[in-house]
């Protein structure tokens, strides 16, 4: 089966409902979990992660229910946890919000609340604002963002401040529209895979054709607004009824 980094909007539908969403996934296999901090002026969410962020926010998420939040996630995941443990969790946001709250003391709350790492896409890896420094203190990474059309010096200098994670956006742009794969994008996956680092690749990874393709080629696919979406057409129902719609969307993807 293959490993699915598989995201979600914190306190979307509302915080009870986003719980909900979090034992889906967990439920339906997820190897890791995304939990984006929802910001009111993002850079590269698409129309769907947008609304969930702004539904999010309106529904009272605060960077301290944030950790909270957080904090119960990993303990019912550490629960439920299979054979190969509990999912990890990476927080994704952006970088006004930890800025806000001082980079060290988001590193140190998120760590923590149970997070491995930090995914902060308007951070590049070498004006992070000392976001890696602070996570390796802590005990923690973060995974620097870069897309397959990034220029040969670039990627090597990425690579070169040897990275355990790497996330790699399949395209430039926002999230959501599906992404055609081609020989030359999962080239760049197969270099920075070769090199030892755990390639994480996303952008509009929406059916079970894109999963197998890319499964060779990755240590874990990211999808995103397919599972956004998936919560969105049940926004309003139940607890119980959220988790087993995303428990099923998760594992129509993994098989």
């Amino acid at each position: 089966m293959s490993r699915i980094m598989a995201h979600m909007v914190a306190f979307y539908p509302d915080r009870e409902r986003s719980l909900a969403v979090a034992k889906g996934l967990v439920d339906g296999g997820a190897a890791y979990l995304e939990i984006q901090f929802p910001f009111s002026d993002p850079t590269a969410d698409g129309p769907a992660i947008q609304e969930a962020s702004q539904r999010a926010l309106d529904a009272g998420f605060t960077v301290a229910e944030g950790f909270e939040l957080v904090r119960e996630i990993a303990a019912l995941a550490g629960s439920r946890s299979g054979p190969d443990g509990a999912p990890p969790i990476f927080l994704m946001t952006y970088a006004s919000l930890v800025y806000a709250r001082g980079v060290d003391r988001f590193i140190a709350d998120g760590v923590a609340a149970g997070a491995t790492g930090f995914i902060l896409p308007d951070l590049p890896f070498d004006h992070d604002e000392g976001a890696a420094a602070a996570a390796r203190r802590h005990g923690a990474a973060v995974m620097p963002v870069t897309v397959t059309s990034a220029p040969a010096s670039r990627l090597d200098a990425l690579l070169a401040t040897d990275p355990e994670y790497v996330y790699v956006a399949l395209r430039r742009g926002i999230t959501g529209s599906r992404t055609d794969l081609d020989d030359a994008t999962l080239g760049v996956l197969d270099r920075i895979r070769s090199t030892g680092t755990k390639v994480m690749a996303g952008f509009g990874v929406s059916d079970r054709g894109q999963v197998d393709a890319l499964d060779p080629h990755v240590h874990a696919v990211v999808v995103g607004s397919a599972l956004v979406r998936a919560v969105a057409a049940v926004a309003d129902e139940p607890p119980d009824a959220i988790r087993a719609a995303v428990a099923g969307r998760l594992r129509e993807l993994t098989g």
